[in-house]
């Protein structure tokens, strides 16, 4: 069964599409079939995975509003195992012509139902805000992924995100679940991010994943070539650490069925 992780935060510049062209990259990597959906008007997964956006006939936008099958929009990536889903600019009217229909928060849910079953892992790549695309990426997910920049005010405004998240449990997924609190832009030569990083794993203890992304020059690098760090440096410590990320997650998520089967 497919697993699909949101990577959430309305904070911009934390380190959300890095995480899901790296993380996606990863996963395809250790050999599971990955695709990324970007729901972000800035199509910025789209372009770091190397897809020109003027080229692009058939986005995310055109499933969620004219009912396009997502088998149309899907693009291959230049890693194996790993396709997109992708966006454009189009995606910022998405909002407003989803607010009069009937069960609009679902709408992405019902796009990705065709499909998700292909794969064995979807990242959904949210915009920065708690908007109607970010609340239907949390509706449709399995569960939601948050990174947190290892700066000042790293943890201003994830009470409003952790407060959608439990609105959006109680009356539209209650399955849904946090992945993880993934630190990410850390520099350990910085006192700050060595109090952040205390500070996240006092507050979110378990709940944070042990794999800390650190800052590094090759992760800024690789989206202008539209690639991900392991095609572009394998052996940089961007790469590195999102592979580690990879286990990781493979490995909670492993645990967590073989919890679940002990249950039943």
């Amino acid at each position: 069964m497919s697993r699909i992780i949101a990577l959430a935060n309305q904070k911009g510049g934390v380190g959300k599409t890095t995480t899901v062209i790296n993380l996606a990259a990863s996963l395809a990597a250790l050999e599971k079939k990955v695709l990324i959906v970007d729901a972000d008007p800035q199509a910025n997964a789209t372009s770091g995975v190397g897809i020109d956006i003027k080229q692009v006939k058939t986005t995310i936008y055109d499933c969620l509003i004219d009912g396009v099958s997502p088998h149309e929009a899907v693009l291959p990536c230049s890693s194996d195992n790993l396709s997109v889903i992708p966006s454009n600019i189009d995606l910022v009217g998405a909002e407003i012509e989803m607010l009069e229909r009937p069960e609009r928060e679902k709408t992405l849910k019902k796009v990705l139902a065709g499909i998700a079953d292909e794969y064995d892992y979807v990242l959904i790549d949210c915009s920065p805000s708690l908007g109607l695309l970010t609340v239907n990426a949390l509706t449709a997910a399995s569960s939601v992924i948050i990174p947190v920049q290892c700066e000042y005010f790293a943890l201003e405004g994830l009470g409003k995100l952790l407060n959608t998240i439990k609105i959006i449990q109680t009356n539209l997924n209650p399955d849904l679940e946090i992945e993880g609190f993934l630190l990410t832009m850390y520099d350990s030569r910085l006192r700050l991010a060595n109090q952040v990083v205390e500070e996240v794993m006092r507050h979110f203890q378990q709940m944070v994943f042990n794999t800390i992304i650190q800052r590094n020059v090759k992760l800024s690098e690789a989206p202008s070539y539209g690639q991900p760090a392991i095609l572009y440096d394998a052996e940089s410590r961007g790469t590195v650490n999102y592979l580690n990320l990879a286990r990781e997650l493979l490995e909670r998520v492993e645990a967590r069925q073989k919890k679940q089967e002990e249950t039943f």
